[in-house]
């Protein structure tokens, strides 16, 4: 037998070596995860509504409470839709997940400090309008 004959493909499906059988119960898998992702994304924005547009809520903590709500629906995102977890593959993800997280925090803390300074070190307004008379 001759070495190419030894040679022949293990998986003539045509999938990855590392890809797993696409299974019609793997599917039903996947869309069953995409579902509970979707019903829970959606309950956590029209509690979100609910939230800010009710009276029930004790009206200084509304702005946390949207907050913790968006947070959540963050994870919910990350977990169901773009398979971040734990295992070998997901630490890149996060590494890379953490890095976005880090320039965006920069770049609103960079603006919101520059605002500061600028509204600290501009005259009065008052003092504005008596320079122009």
């Amino acid at each position: 037998m001759s070495e190419a004959n030894q040679r022949a493909p293990q998986n003539p499906g045509g999938t990855a070596p590392g890809d797993p059988a696409a299974g019609s119960q793997e599917i039903a898998q996947g869309l069953r995860s995409y579902a509970i992702g979707l019903a829970l994304a959606t309950l956590l924005t029209i509690m979100s509504f609910f939230i800010a547009g009710t009276s029930l809520v004790w009206a200084p903590s509304i702005p946390i409470a949207l907050f913790v709500l968006a947070i959540a629906q963050m994870g919910i995102h990350l977990v169901f839709f773009l398979h971040v977890t734990t295992g070998e593959d997901g630490i890149n993800t996060i590494l890379a997940l953490a890095f976005g997280v880090m320039v965006v925090m920069l770049l609103m803390v960079g603006s919101l400090w520059i605002m500061s300074n600028l509204n600290h070190n501009m005259m009065p307004m008052n003092q504005i309008i008596q320079m122009q008379r």
